[in-house]
């Protein structure tokens, strides 16, 4: 006959694991979703060319592009301990719109592949410190972060016509929202259950090495560039 104690110290621990589970699940179904390439567009390559295309490719470029679903994640959790947290990622969504408009309009931003890849790992770094960080910081992060994401996600419309260049800003602003409030949330339930610091942690790890990927696969790119086919 099993020991009643053992199975209830069993049951709480496998109690204390699940949301750090499912969050560290969230993550790592985001390399399942991109393909091998870490394609940035749901056309296959192509303009999109009526409303229609346009709203699916802003769907698409968030999730199937690793960088920037991490970072949407990562933003939305290191907001939810914060005093009207919320801001934080409505903030990076405003200004993702305001970077892509400035691609749009011919501005040049360099280096924002690598400032990308940077900000991943600032904030998985941020997510697994123990001291927390005030909110002015974090809503500074968040925008800058916010501009060179949306720079990113205006060379997918880049040279598209009207209708489906705004299809595409409202699309990739409606998935974005949409990720930032299931995170927020479940972060929320998790810090009601006194769970969130750990599990943030975790999160805050796979978020870093993502990150760190991306940021050595672009120092690669800058130091030995592929030869233009």
């Amino acid at each position: 006959m099993i020991n009643q104690s053992k199975v209830s110290r069993l049951a709480s621990f496998s109690q204390l694991l699940q949301p750090k589970r499912v969050l560290l699940l969230s993550i790592a179904s985001v390399l399942l979703i991109a393909s091998p390439a870490m394609a940035h567009h749901a056309m296959d390559g192509k303009m999109p060319r009526n409303f229609f295309e346009g709203f699916l490719s802003g769907l698409a470029h968030p999730l199937i592009g690793v960088d920037h679903f991490a970072f949407v994640v990562a933003i939305a959790l290191l907001a939810v301990a914060k005093r009207q947290g919320i801001m934080i990622p409505i903030a990076f969504i405003l200004s993702a719109m305001l970077g892509a408009g400035l691609h749009l309009i011919g501005l040049s931003l360099p280096g924002v592949e690598l400032l990308i890849a940077a900000s991943i790992l600032i904030v998985g770094i941020l997510l697994t410190r123990k001291d927390d960080l005030n909110s002015t910081t974090v809503f500074g992060l968040s925008t800058i972060a916010g501009v060179c994401h949306g720079y990113a996600y205006g060379e997918a419309i880049f040279g598209a016509q009207m209708t489906p260049m705004l299809a595409y800003l409202l699309g990739f602003t409606c998935i974005q929202l949409g990720v930032v409030l299931v995170v927020f949330k479940l972060g929320k339930r998790l810090l009601e259950q006194s769970q969130v610091s750990a599990s943030l942690r975790s999160t805050g790890f796979v978020i870093c090495g993502i990150g760190i990927t991306f940021l050595f696969s672009q120092i690669i790119d800058v130091l030995v560039p592929l030869p233009k086919g």
